[in-house]
């Protein structure tokens, strides 16, 4: 693992995106290159500049059409799905960026010159994701761990992903920790990090040789989290919000994280505008009722605020006033509901508490307040995650599927604490990336 402003970057991912960036740059200069010692009025300088910017952009477009996700390899549709998805965004980013830069490309973004971008992106991705395997394969870009545990989740049982880590025991059954730990040894076995079951074990002078070595100290629990980005939620003290990044905020961050929300929120009541008006005129056809629904949640220091979004439930779909966990192929949803749901336009509305300042466009859920009341005293530390406002999307929604019970709660929760604890305008692009592609694909909806 890689640490990047505070979250834990998968070193694979992170070595596929450099390995694919450089590829990419070196094909799309080397094609513009090639036009240009053929006769063609192309600007070196130019043509660089868009190389650049489709080298940083393409590891984002396979972010968000799934392609770095493990389904994005272990599954034909879902690869080819992903790669026309990404090939079309590029495609975008490339038309653009050649009316940026015209003298890159004979003075006009050409079909042909756009053709030749994107054969020339495929052949690069390609190879990429080839040099990607082989580092896999031969162990490159896996982390060895030196562990004293005998937890089944130190030997990766839970992960739900290909394992990051290689975990490495003592060499020999009569060797002691203070052998294992000696500097020259931690450097033959190549170890990126310890982990011990007994912290006290682990001594001063222990400590030091780790230090000396560069290798990190951890524990089973701060394994797991580097993992699988979440934090066990039951075994944090009841101070650890002291040292969250979540918390620890200042004026100029914040007011920088406000500007953020309302030019994005602006943004994208523009660029959604045309399906919004859609959307509420099938709504009005579908079934009789209002457009909007407004419902009660729990905000930042657990206020109360009203959100808004499309209905996409029958009028009556809570009687009584008792509120329902949503399930699937719910008999409360409409046709157009349905739909809406499926791909999240119900949730568009939401932007307008994003420009109240009720919500963020990044950070967790808003619960509504009878939820947050039995599930406050159910899970520990189930109301930490209201010292941050809530947002429209978050790192659980793009790390879980929906929640409809107290179990699913409780992993989302971790999920969200991951984030107060690592908060960062780098994991904000993550999410915003990853959200991109749990909207194309439906995960997790219902």
């Amino acid at each position: 693992m890689t640490s990047m402003f505070g979250h834990n970057v998968r070193s694979d991912l992170l070595f596929m995106y450099v390995c694919e960036a450089l590829v990419v740059f070196l094909a799309i200069y080397g094609l513009m290159a090639w036009g240009a010692g053929s006769g063609a009025s192309t600007d070196l300088v130019h043509a660089a500049m868009v190389a650049a910017i489709l080298a940083l952009c393409s590891g984002l477009v396979s972010g968000a059409s799934g392609l770095y996700q493990p389904p994005g390899h272990a599954f034909l549709a879902r690869m080819l799905t992903g790669t026309l998805v990404a090939a079309v965004l590029l495609l975008a980013i490339a038309w653009l960026s050649l009316l940026a830069f015209p003298a890159a490309g004979e003075g006009s973004a050409s079909s042909l010159l756009l053709g030749q971008i994107l054969l020339g992106w495929l052949g690069a991705v390609t190879v990429a994701r080839f040099v990607c395997i082989g580092a896999n394969r031969t162990g490159l870009v896996r982390h060895r761990i030196l562990a004293f545990s005998d937890d089944p989740r130190v030997a990766g049982a839970e992960a739900s992903r290909p394992d990051p880590f290689e975990i490495v025991h003592l060499p020999a059954a009569a060797m002691s920790i203070a052998d294992a730990l000696r500097p020259d040894a931690l450097r033959a076995q190549r170890i990126w990090a310890v982990v011990s079951a007994d912290p006290a074990a682990m001594t001063p002078a222990l400590r030091r040789h780790c230090l000396d070595a560069s290798v990190r100290v951890l524990t089973e629990d701060e394994l797991q989290e580097c993992r699988l980005s979440r934090v066990a939620s039951d075994r944090l003290s009841f101070d650890w919000l002291n040292t969250a990044r979540g918390t620890r905020e200042g004026r100029s961050k914040a007011l920088l994280r406000r500007v953020f929300d309302i030019a994005v929120g602006l943004a994208l009541i523009l660029m959604t505008l045309p399906i919004t008006m859609v959307t509420i005129l099938l709504i009005r056809l579908d079934s009789p009722g209002p457009i909007f629904y407004r419902q009660e949640r729990c905000g930042i220091g657990g206020r109360v605020f009203t959100l808004f979004k499309f209905r996409s439930m029958c009028v009556d779909a809570e009687r009584g006033g008792t509120a329902v966990w949503a399930v699937r192929q719910d008999p409360r949803v409409t046709r157009v509901g349905r739909f809406i749901r499926l791909t999240r336009i119900d949730e568009l509305p939401q932007i307008l508490n994003v420009l109240r300042g009720d919500m963020s466009i990044v950070g967790p859920r808003p619960e509504r307040p009878c939820f947050v009341a039995e599930l406050g005293i159910i899970i520990p530390h189930y109301n930490d995650r209201a010292c941050v406002r809530p947002g429209i999307t978050g790192w659980a929604q793009v790390n879980y599927p929906y929640g409809a019970s107290v179990e699913d709660a409780r992993m989302k929760l971790a999920y969200d604490l991951y984030y107060v604890r690592n908060r960062s305008f780098f994991l904000d692009l993550l999410i915003l990336v990853a959200t991109v592609r749990v909207v194309l694909f439906q995960e997790g909806a219902r």
